[in-house]
Formats: structure tokens, sequence, C-alpha cells
């Protein structure tokens, strides 16, 4: 119980982007990597100036349609 402003979540349960505190801040290097990878194998185009929320929203998304993360 850090900070104790929010109900305690259960361990191993995933944010949603749109509650990080940090989600507003450009995305990190690794993410833009990792998308560019994803993209690159979907045929997608993405804009490069997303967020830390947005781009976690695209991976998760591009990650359902890669052969690779199966």
């Amino acid at each position: 119980m850090i900070g104790a402003s929010t109900p305690q979540q259960p361990e191993g349960l995933e944010r949603d982007p749109s509650d990080w505190v940090t989600g507003d801040e450009p995305m990190t290097a690794a993410q833009r990597s990792y998308l560019d990878t994803l993209a690159k194998e979907s045929g997608e185009q993405l804009p490069a100036d997303l967020t830390k929320a947005q781009a976690s929203e695209h991976i998760d998304r591009l990650q359902d349609k890669s052969p690779r993360v199966k």
C-alpha cells in the first residue's frame, strides 16, 4: 500500500494506460523500437510522437496481430 490514495490493486494486474501518472510523457526508446518492429511486421505506420500510454495500447494491439508473439 504505497500512496494509499487509490484502492490497492491485486498483484500482477496491469493498470489501464490512461490511468498512468506518466502516460502523457513521450514514449520510451524501448517502446519506439518495439513498436517499429511490430508496425513493420503488420504493415502499419504509426505517428512518431506517441505518448507512453498510446504506445502501450498500440503495442498490445499489434502483439495480438503478430505471429511472433503467440
